[in-house]
Parts: C-alpha cells; structure tokens; sequence
C-alpha cells in the first residue's frame, strides 16, 4: 500500500511534464514487464515484482477515467457511470485467477505462477488504450 500511494503521488508530480495518456501507457508497460517477472522470476526477486506491480497500477483509474471522460460535455455523467460499473468487471478476475490456481500446472509451469496471465492481458490492453489515447490527443 506504500508503495501504490508514494508511486500516486509520484507520478501525479511527473504528468506536469508528461501527459497523461503517455503516462498510461509506459505504466501499462511497467506493469506487463512487471508481471511477466511475477510468472517467471522465482523466489524473492518475482515477489519483489508483485509488489512493483502496484507501483505501477497507482496512476491506471483516476487516469483511464480522466481521458475516457474528455470531450464527453453534457454526456459525462452516463460515461462516468458506466465507468464505474465497469469496476464490476474487475470482480471477475480473483474467481478466474483461483480456478486457474486450482489447476496445479499449466503448460509445465505453477499454476499460481500462469494465472497471472489474467492481469498480463489486462496490462496489454490498458497499453494499447493509453497508446492510441496519446496519439490521438497528441
């Protein structure tokens, strides 16, 4: 938790000097490569990876929700809302993560290790939103 908020606060002085749609996406990409250390580093450097993880996932919300909002005038009031409903969406990941983990093995790997797959696809799409949000608001 200390670090999810030292990284807000840390990354909410740097969007002085980068944008927040770029911000998004080199999160996103810490975050895969962050991931991808939690499915294949073991011991404590991969749990040293879990922990940065969060480091990373500090700026996703307020930021998604920000750009996802610009432009939207009289009609932000139904996009914040369906934003926030889209949080439910969120509440799928723990099940599906657990029946992975029941698995024991996966493709010759841990089970707990291959269903952090879950939220490596989720970084790879918030990667691809921030991306094109930069290039479009540039």
């Amino acid at each position: 938790m200390a670090i999810f908020i030292t990284s807000r606060f840390i990354s909410t002085s740097i969007m002085k000097f980068l944008k927040a749609e770029l911000m998004l996406y080199l999160f996103a990409l810490g975050g895969f490569f962050s991931i991808l250390g939690v499915m294949f580093i073991d011991g404590i450097w991969g749990l040293y990876c879990l922990i940065l993880t969060s480091g990373f996932m500090s700026l996703m919300f307020p930021t998604i929700y920000g750009i996802a909002l610009y432009g939207l005038k009289e009609e932000s009031t139904l996009g914040a809302a369906g934003l926030v409903m889209a949080i439910v969406g969120g509440a799928l990941m723990p099940p599906l993560q657990g029946i992975i983990i029941d698995q024991g093995e996966v493709f010759g790997m841990p089970a707990v290790n291959f269903s952090f797959i879950l939220p490596l696809i989720c970084f790879v799409a918030i990667a691809i939103y921030g991306y094109r949000a930069w290039k479009v608001l540039k």
